[in-house]
């Protein structure tokens, strides 16, 4: 089944305790819900890394390793899904996250002009996230509206996704075990 083998890749109390910075805060490790693996943890997880995904820099972790530790929901899953943001995929998302803060405030998506973002550059990776930062800075309230809108929807529509699709598969298991009992 899957779910032993997921458990079998986690992590358990003797290994957290092998590496010298998690003893020291062993007792935030410990909760039986951050390894979990039900629909109610994974669906925290899942909304905590997508809201946290979207924080600017390098902070995402952090933050949903934050929400994890509020919300006691799956640890991993909240640290994996945060990665769906990344050097390629972050100026996307937040062109998406500035038309959604140009339609909440009144205006239609695309009435404000938008500056080219800049070209992704692995060779000069300071210089593209300090033109990133500045392009960033430049969309104004769109973005910090839209932004915290953004987060907000993916991490609930994240959720209800895990749970709604959870639940589905639960009651098609049920209703095919009672299909082979009745026949």
């Amino acid at each position: 089944m899957i779910r032993t083998w997921i458990r079998k890749l986690l992590p358990n109390s003797e290994q957290l305790d092998a590496i010298p910075i998690l003893r020291r805060y062993k007792s935030l490790f410990d909760h039986p819900n951050l390894w979990a693996i039900n629909r109610r943890s994974v669906a925290g997880g899942v909304a905590a890394g997508l809201f946290c995904g979207l924080i600017p820099g390098p902070f995402q972790v952090i933050g949903s390793l934050l929400w994890v530790f509020v919300a006691k929901v799956n640890l991993p899953v909240a640290i994996l899904v945060t990665f769906y943001t990344n050097p390629l995929t972050i100026v996307p998302l937040y062109l998406f996250a500035v038309a959604y803060g140009q339609l909440l405030l009144g205006g239609l998506p695309g009435d404000a002009p938008i500056q080219h973002a800049p070209d992704f550059s692995l060779i000069d990776m300071s210089g593209y996230l300090h033109a990133l930062l500045d392009w960033t800075l430049s969309l104004g309230p769109a973005l910090a509206v839209g932004l915290p809108a953004t987060m907000c929807t993916f991490a609930l529509l994240g959720y209800l996704f895990v749970r709604i699709s959870w639940s589905s598969t639960i009651r098609m298991a049920v209703i095919r075990r009672r299909r082979r009992q009745i026949k």
